[in-house]
């Protein structure tokens, strides 16, 4: 058994915070990638940007005038250095000029290093306005719509979820859990079949495409998930919906055989009385004839079962034999 979902389920989330604004799709819409979903209330961050291009520009000023500093302390630097060439200057002199040179040089720096700072900040608030723009990541269907507009969404913590979106519902995947016993028959490449509660009389068919290495356990029953390729070009099955697959393992032709209720058949011990314990003296395979009014057993070897019926060979039996499933007290 298993779960049908769509190949590819993408998540839309926010990475600001604030009141939604508008939304423009609803739960079925088709939307493209890039299309846009929602909108969130830009008023905040229309303020912050203003706030962030004036401490812009109060920094590239800064910037400006402490280059102009700069120059004119390293102008000065190189007048005083001339100056004590020619004897004219202390060696003080020359000391404070390079000092006042470096200040402003350092002062120059640092003026740089805060107009990168805020313009970077103020790039960071433009992209958060581009942000509140909410668009699709992909084409796809709308599955779930989890915000309405005037709703207040938080993003500071972990990202807020708006919509849940499906890429191509007409290829989906169904997941199945594969008990451990069965798991070795079970490999990728293998043809499957499946039905699911809303169309109990048709069979769906599917190929198995991967097979997870992942175990999964469950109330101490060990499973394993396998994936199986679904073509749903009509649209009739939808995501969530709980089936039941038959994985074919193995194909085999002209076999001869016998129901499983034969196989484990045989008959009560008359010392035992009617209805007493059935007879097993040995561990070998049989199934049981009527022969002249008394059951007889015949030594078969068998083959592969699908669960109900299993291959049998050796012995003398052969299609359309006769074979005792049970017995029945019948009072006179």
């Amino acid at each position: 058994t298993g779960t049908l979902k769509p190949l590819v389920e993408v998540d839309v989330g926010t990475e600001i915070s604030g009141a939604i604004d508008s939304i423009t799709v609803q739960e079925n819409d088709a939307v493209k990638a890039g299309q846009i979903l929602a909108r969130i209330d830009t008023s905040r961050l229309k303020t912050q940007i203003q706030s962030s291009e004036a401490a812009t520009k109060s920094a590239e000023a800064r910037y400006q005038e402490a280059r102009a500093t700069s120059i004119e302390a390293k102008k000065q630097f190189d007048r005083t250095n001339e100056l004590i060439a020619n004897g004219w200057r202390s060696k003080s002199e020359y000391d404070t000029a390079a000092a006042s040179r470096d200040r402003a040089i350092a002062g120059e720096a640092y003026a740089k290093a805060q107009v990168d700072q805020f313009r970077a900040a103020l790039e960071t608030d433009r992209t958060n306005l581009d942000k509140a723009v909410i668009r699709s990541p992909i084409d796809g269907i709308v599955l779930v719509r989890h915000v309405d507009p005037g709703q207040t969404v938080a993003a500071q913590f972990q990202t807020p979820v708006l919509f849940t979106i499906a890429k191509d519902l007409s290829q989906m995947a169904l997941h199945v859990n594969i008990d451990e016993a069965d798991i070795g028959q079970v490999k990728a490449g293998q043809s499957a079949s499946f039905s699911v509660d809303a169309y109990p009389d048709k069979k769906f068919p599917a190929r198995i495409s991967s097979v997870r290495f992942a175990p999964e356990t469950v109330d101490g029953v060990v499973t394993y998930e396998a994936i199986l390729d679904v073509d749903n070009s009509d649209l009739l099955m939808r995501p969530g919906m709980t089936a039941t697959a038959e994985i074919v393992v193995g194909n085999f032709k002209d076999r001869l055989l016998v129901a499983n209720a034969a196989l484990r058949f045989a008959p009560p011990n008359p010392a035992q009385g009617p209805g007493g314990v059935p007879m097993r003296s040995d561990m070998e395979d049989k199934v049981w004839i009527v022969e002249n009014g008394q059951p007889k057993s015949i030594v078969v070897t068998l083959g592969a079962s699908d669960g109900k019926n299993t291959e049998i060979s050796g012995g003398d039996v052969a299609a359309g034999t006769e074979v005792i499933i049970g017995t029945m007290s019948v009072t006179p």
